[in-house]
């Protein structure tokens, strides 16, 4: 398994050299789940994309906001873990952060709650 500090470290030094200021990598990749390291610096956005049947996100460092369409879904700050909308949904980083995205496809998506 990888060392998610010294990932995170690097990723955050290849998200600074990106021009849209991300990077990633899928370090688990096991049937139906993966897990990937996103790295984002301050201001960088993931645009608006759909979610899988089931997601979180995790911050290792930093802090980004989570918006469905203009409005704010939730922000996650280092140290917290959020189960992830259906909705469309994009992300933004307010500071330098690294995020564990852990999704599930293939399996029959359910209502939140």
């Amino acid at each position: 398994m990888p060392d998610l500090d010294a990932l995170a470290t690097d990723l955050l030094a290849a998200a600074a050299a990106d021009p849209h200021g991300r990077a990633a990598q899928l370090v688990v990749h096991d049937g139906e789940l993966r897990q990937t390291v996103l790295a984002l610096v301050a201001g960088a956005r993931l645009g608006e994309h759909s979610s899988p049947p089931a997601a979180s996100l995790q911050a290792l460092r930093g802090h980004v906001r989570v918006e469905v369409g203009d409005a704010l879904q939730q922000e996650v700050t280092a140290g917290e873990l959020w189960e992830l909308t259906h909705e469309r949904h994009s992300v933004v980083a307010l500071e330098d952060s690294v995020l564990l995205l852990t999704t599930v496809t293939g399996v029959e998506t359910r209502p939140h709650g």
